[in-house]
């Protein structure tokens, strides 16, 4: 089960208004990054000492040991933008506020940026985000089934309007905690190639924690689950009479949710290779969607971009193809 965080011990805003008080200014967002980044003291990125650095007026820390330079965003998911940091922090709220995500377009719209592709690589830098480094494995009772999902891979011509490029089926691979007497938890998604075993196997590995139970479908893709060290819970449906949403009534009310938010929230218009980036903001929408404080998930949201590694604007646009 996942652990109980003492959240009282978290500093983060409750609300919007609070949210516009706190960080009302540059200076006042660096602050929160960098007690967040480096709450027991300033650590050295290059030599690891930990020591109050000399600060400069251009927000740089200066090792006192190596005289090594960095900045707060250095090596996180805010490294080298020319975005200001109060818009990031909008941006993150905003995303987290809103139940259903929210598109470049409507976050372009909110935070008045000028250009499209800027709030595009902000959403597209979060989503990195929303994956913690170690999190735990699913665990106990866990449905695992696939379903396919349609995608149109819309691309833009000179002048800047959409087309039309091709829309395919992608095969999603899911994962979902049964609870005893009642309800779901946790879920895991990824894009896979195909059904078969080659494919579908190393999702499980990576997403459930062995000795749990498997409850799965009867496809031929599952047959070395108990070798793997996992409680295989086959249900054969053909010839049977049961209905595949009757017994694996979580996997099928997760894929019907994700079809809903693709098309209604993106209108199914992803590239391919951002799917599992979509699929990653679906997941951490879903796992925390009985949280009752819009400023927690905020904070977790923040809390993992510090310490995701960078990526820069063309290597999103690569990751397209």
């Amino acid at each position: 089960m996942a652990k109980r965080v003492d959240k009282s011990r978290l500093d983060y805003p409750a609300n919007w208004s609070e949210f516009l008080e706190r960080f009302s200014s540059e200076e006042s967002c660096v602050a929160y990054l960098e007690k967040l980044r480096w709450g027991n003291g300033f650590i050295c990125p290059r030599c690891g000492v930990v020591a109050e650095p000399y600060r400069s007026s251009r927000s740089r820390l200066m090792c006192r040991a190596c005289r090594v330079q960095t900045t707060v965003t250095a090596g996180t998911i805010l490294d080298k933008t020319r975005t200001p940091l109060r818009v990031w922090l909008a941006a993150m709220w905003y995303v987290t506020s809103q139940k259903q995500g929210v598109s470049a377009l409507g976050l372009q719209r909110v935070l008045g940026l000028g250009s499209y592709q800027t709030a595009w690589a902000i959403l597209h830098r979060l989503r990195r985000a929303m994956v913690r480094p170690g999190r735990d494995l699913l665990q106990g009772n866990v449905e695992v089934d696939e379903t396919y999902v349609s995608i149109t891979d819309i691309a833009k011509t000179k002048s800047g309007r959409d087309f039309q490029s091709k829309t395919s089926n992608a095969i999603i691979a899911i994962a979902i905690e049964r609870l005893e007497p009642k309800g779901f938890g946790r879920i895991r998604l990824r894009c896979v190639l195909s059904k078969s075993a080659r494919h579908i196997l190393p999702f499980i590995r990576a997403s459930v924690a062995p000795g749990s139970r498997v409850c799965t479908d009867g496809s031929g893709a599952y047959l070395e689950l108990a070798a793997d060290g996992f409680i295989h819970q086959k249900s054969v449906l053909l010839g049977s009479g049961q209905l595949a949403h009757a017994v694996l009534p979580g996997v099928h009310r997760v894929a019907s949710l994700l079809q809903r938010w693709l098309l209604g929230t993106h209108h199914g218009a992803i590239q391919a290779g951002h799917l599992d980036y979509y699929l990653d903001e679906f997941v951490f929408r879903f796992n925390r969607r009985t949280s009752r404080s819009r400023g927690l998930l905020f904070y977790r949201l923040l809390e993992q971009a510090v310490v995701t590694a960078p990526v820069t604007y063309q290597n999103i646009v690569k990751s397209r193809k």
